[in-house]
């Protein structure tokens, strides 16, 4: 099937990035959730695995990365789907997918990247997805219908998880705590005990047109000062310095991020679980 065409709808700069559509186009047009999946980086830390493709095109397990991807999402009622390309991005084009396409990869950040689908950020409701982590359906289904502007993913098991993958899993985990009304009151800080740790943002979130209006002001406001302008230092943000709620829903697993070759080993359970719950087929050992 013909690809349909890859788009780069912004020239890369950081203001241009995301602030080229004119504000009368940042109203909601459309109820239907859409979903973007992140895969612009080189995803170096997976070695020579990555030379020649993204992390999500990744054969781990007898499938992709991308096909758990789009099989939890379209699971969950999710058919209009995209990803922003950048490291060998020419590998999507067979896929029936819309293209999104960050020319400047190599020197920007994964908020850059989700700027250049602003497109479709701006028209409706959006999960936006890593392109390096796996989930079960549910998790997308309590996305989409948990109201609210911003609302995370995150596992409140996540230290099962990081023990399998880390010596010292605070590490590298990232501070993560709630309000008693389930809203964000930290994120994305180096946590100094366990009791900083309610769970781990997993790199997947649903973003409303009002909550990307918010993410793009907090990203000029970054480069205009010179701070974090990942998508946890953006969160950080929001939630310390603009009091903004951002709601969080626990994750029913299995899911399992891939961000290093270290991972596929305490990843394989986990991606034979999920792919029980995805029905895909696996080879025969």
């Amino acid at each position: 099937m013909a690809p349909r065409a890859s788009r780069s709808p912004h020239p890369y700069g950081h203001r241009s990035l995301h602030r080229s559509l004119p504000e009368r186009q940042l109203t909601v047009v459309s109820s239907t959730c859409k979903a973007v999946i992140l895969s612009a980086g080189r995803g170096s830390r997976m070695g020579s695995l990555t030379a020649d493709r993204p992390k999500s095109l990744l054969h781990i397990g007898g499938a992709r990365l991308l096909d758990r991807q789009l099989a939890a999402l379209r699971a969950a009622r999710i058919h209009d789907i995209a990803v922003v390309t950048g490291w060998q991005a020419h590998r999507f084009n067979d896929l029936d997918l819309e293209l999104f396409h960050n020319s400047r990869w190599a020197e920007s950040d994964m908020t850059d990247s989700l700027a250049c689908a602003e497109e479709w950020l701006c028209e409706g409701p959006t999960v936006v997805c890593y392109g390096d982590i796996v989930f079960p359906p549910a998790a997308v289904e309590d996305l989409r219908t948990e109201p609210g502007d911003i609302v995370v993913a995150y596992d409140p098991h996540w230290a099962d998880l990081w023990t399998q993958r880390f010596t010292d899993p605070l590490s590298d985990a990232e501070t993560f705590r709630l309000r008693e009304d389930g809203t964000v009151r930290d994120i994305g800080d180096r946590p100094v005990s366990d009791d900083m740790v309610e769970g781990q943002y997993m790199g997947l979130f649903k973003t409303e047109p009002a909550g990307w209006r918010r993410i793009r002001s907090a990203l000029d406001k970054a480069h205009d000062v010179g701070s974090r302008r990942d998508m946890t230092g953006i969160l950080a943000t929001l939630v310390a310095e603009e009091n903004m709620r951002v709601r969080a829903v626990p994750v029913p697993g299995p899911w399992c991020e891939f961000d290093s070759v270290t991972d596929l080993a305490p990843g394989a359970e986990r991606l034979a679980r999920l792919d029980r719950l995805l029905a895909l087929d696996r080879p025969t050992p």
